[in-house]
């Protein structure tokens, strides 16, 4: 069967290829497994909670209604916890809507998430529908998200596809395409417009690139092969991430501690700014993760 479900996750198969499959897991809408003829494409640490007790390290969770933690204290998001609480609610799966490519659908709204947790934004005041769709194809994995704003108010919210790579070897990594972009660097605190022609990991890294153009496709890169093309859907941000030697050692679910070395994160996202939805109104977004082909250089790098 294409699509199977269970108590916990369902797993999607490609009719002409069963050794292409996506694995979705329930709680927090995450995907864990995307294997392409049978290579995972994805990280996922070995200390994760795949049992709905804590948010996934690994995969593609999902982050919203806030990226990171609010440092504005006036801000509605600011009683969050770091990301928000979709990545740690259970979802609805909603079934399949397409047969060839195939295509699920999961649903969160406020009756799925944690009452405690919802009461942290804007005094659980916000009503919403969230619809997350899944589309496997060969060589190719889409994931797009829908927000409806379905309460009398307007609200704003970040979100972020937190997509964890799985790389042969961080130190051989190259990512293309960021070169004149604007960035904010995590570690630094600092803004400043990348002038890399093409990054490379040597040590922690933490960066989220700004209003970057649409047409602008990330590809990462090992000894001039691409493993993998990252393509945005009306995201015009990117956080690139590696925690390196220290974070790693000091976070409690990163296993093994040398993971850093096989995962880079790429993460599309809206985090830079707000969306703000008014009551009635919906947004969509998504990422186009798709394998191989050739090196396409979108920047000047001369």
């Amino acid at each position: 069967m294409p699509v199977e479900e269970t108590d916990t996750q369902v797993i999607v198969t490609l009719p002409s290829d069963p050794t292409t499959k996506v694995t979705i897991l329930k709680y927090g809408g995450t995907v864990i497994s995307w294997l392409n003829k049978g290579n995972e494409q994805l990280w996922v640490s070995e200390g994760a909670f795949l049992d709905g007790s804590k948010p996934v390290r690994g995969g593609i969770p999902l982050v919203f209604p806030i990226f990171g933690k609010q440092k504005d204290e006036s801000h509605p998001t600011y009683p969050l916890p770091q990301h928000g609480f979709v990545r740690n609610s259970t979802w609805e799966f909603l079934g399949q809507t397409t047969a060839n490519p195939p295509t699920v659908q999961f649903g969160l709204g406020p009756e799925q998430i944690n009452s405690d947790l919802l009461k942290l934004w804007d005094n659980g005041s916000n009503d919403f529908t969230l619809i997350l769709t899944v589309k496997l194809e060969a060589e190719k994995l889409t994931t797009e998200i829908e927000v409806e704003n379905t309460g009398s108010k307007k609200f704003e919210f970040n979100w972020l596809f937190h997509t964890y790579f799985k790389i042969p070897d961080i130190t051989d990594t190259l990512i293309n395409n960021l070169i004149d972009q604007k960035c904010y660097d995590q570690l630094l605190k600092e803004h400043y417009t990348e002038k890399s022609p093409i990054i490379s990991f040597h040590e922690e890294f933490d960066r989220i690139y700004q209003s970057i153009p649409l047409d602008k496709i990330f590809q990462i890169i090992e000894f001039g092969k691409v493993l993998i093309n990252v393509r945005r859907l009306n995201l015009p941000d990117a956080v690139v991430w590696n925690p390196w030697i220290k974070k790693s050692e000091a976070t409690a679910d990163f296993f093994p501690k040398t993971g850093y070395l096989n995962m880079v994160c790429v993460e599309p996202g809206n985090v830079s700014s707000f969306i703000n939805l008014n009551a009635g109104e919906k947004w969509k977004g998504g990422q186009e993760l798709s394998i191989g082909g050739e090196i396409k250089v979108q920047t000047n790098i001369y």
